[in-house]
């Protein structure tokens, strides 16, 4: 266990940003509100960006993010104090982002996406750095959503096609192929908006 008796957070009077990790970590297991609130304040921004990757709306975003940092609270205790807390708690947002995922999934009519097909835009090359975090993100969170949750776990979370298909109770094959299209997707998103720049380039640079 990452807390211990021997060090008690101190009285939470200074700002929430004077207080180091491991402080504001034994406050949460001992289900201090006001180390829970602090832990929230600091991480809440990155791990809203990771929801974000996994949602495509900013309101579904915010609710896995709750669900999430409720998880959090809960099994702080659990968290050994060994290895990064904020990738322990980056993966408690995404497990959260999965099951919500499942739980949409019954309450779902779906499109027969099979019919999407890779448009042929191979051989062109792509610089990441062309487009802002926001395009970028803007392009991964329109995808279908089984070809956004995919796309993450395996490309942005480093997740194996066999741990992805488990997870999301889908066959290897499925995995590989819904990876596959999503970058099909991805390249033909990027295609149109670098061709939309072209044609409507940025005042003063005509």
């Amino acid at each position: 266990m990452y807390a211990t008796k021997s060090n008690p957070l101190k009285s939470l009077k200074r700002s929430d940003q004077m207080f180091d990790e491991k402080e504001i970590i034994d406050g949460c297991c001992r289900r201090d509100k006001k180390a829970q609130k602090a832990l929230f304040d600091r991480y809440k921004s990155v791990l809203l960006g990771v929801c974000l990757r996994y949602s495509d709306r900013r309101e579904e975003a915010e609710d896995i993010l709750q669900e999430g940092f409720v998880k959090i609270y809960v099994n702080i205790q659990d968290y050994a104090g060994t290895g990064s807390f904020i990738n322990w708690m980056k993966k408690i947002m995404i497990n959260t982002a999965i099951t919500h995922y499942h739980r949409n999934l019954k309450h779902q009519y779906h499109h027969d996406i099979e019919d999407i097909r890779e448009t042929d835009i191979s051989g062109y090359e792509f610089e990441m750095a062309e487009f802002t975090r926001e395009e970028l993100l803007d392009v991964i969170t329109n995808l279908p959503e089984g070809y956004r949750m995919v796309f993450n776990l395996y490309a942005v979370e480093g997740y194996k096609h066999k741990e992805i298909a488990a997870m999301l109770e889908i066959d290897v094959n499925t995995s590989k192929s819904q990876y596959s299209r999503a970058r099909g997707l991805i390249r033909k998103k990027l295609f149109e908006l670098k061709k939309e720049r072209r044609a409507h380039p940025p005042h003063g640079k005509q």
